[in-house]
């Protein structure tokens, strides 16, 4: 019998519907302090529906966008719970799109803690270009302005809603 989508999940339930082990999870509480589920005797976990989501929207950001977790918390924390609630019901880029074009000097790779697919190609073709020698991951990043950053911020949207529209065609 399937459980209504409002009913509390247990760990295991939860685990499943996310494709994740249970540790994960747990580790998840560990690194993420909004992630509460209620506990019960024995310390038995109950994930209420909100709770899922959450997990979904973090797990999208860590898995799917290749956010670290520094960036999955500073998007929760500068973004809230809400936003990222909302990216695990499929509902908001904005997050994402908005995490990206803010640079953090503690992220890996200065983008918002997002891995890029493989950026020492990139920063190697253009440390050649502009004739740079040295370690291609030494390569400062040039600082953008406003207009920049907004343009690029809107770029993202677009490209993010363009990836949710196609991914819900590819599942009709």
């Amino acid at each position: 019998m399937e459980k209504s989508p409002e009913a509390f999940r247990t760990i295991s339930e939860a685990a499943e519907e996310l494709d994740l082990p249970q540790h994960v999870l747990r580790f998840w509480e560990t690194r993420f302090s909004t992630i509460k589920p209620l506990k019960r005797g024995g310390g038995r976990r109950y994930y209420r529906p909100e709770d899922v989501l959450l997990l979904k929207g973090i797990r999208h950001l860590l898995y799917d966008q290749g956010f670290t977790i520094k960036g999955v918390q500073r998007i929760l924390k500068d973004q809230g719970v809400r936003n990222v609630i909302a990216i695990g019901s499929g509902q908001a880029v904005e997050a994402a799109a908005l995490a990206l074009v803010e640079p953090h000097d503690d992220d890996v790779g200065g983008a918002g803690g997002r891995f890029a697919a493989d950026p020492d190609v990139d920063v190697l073709a253009e440390s050649q270009i502009e004739g740079r020698a040295g370690h291609p991951m030494s390569y400062d990043t040039p600082s953008l302005d406003a207009d920049d950053r907004a343009r690029l911020s809107q770029v993202l949207k677009d490209l993010l809603e363009c990836k949710r529209l196609l991914e819900r065609a590819r599942e009709s």
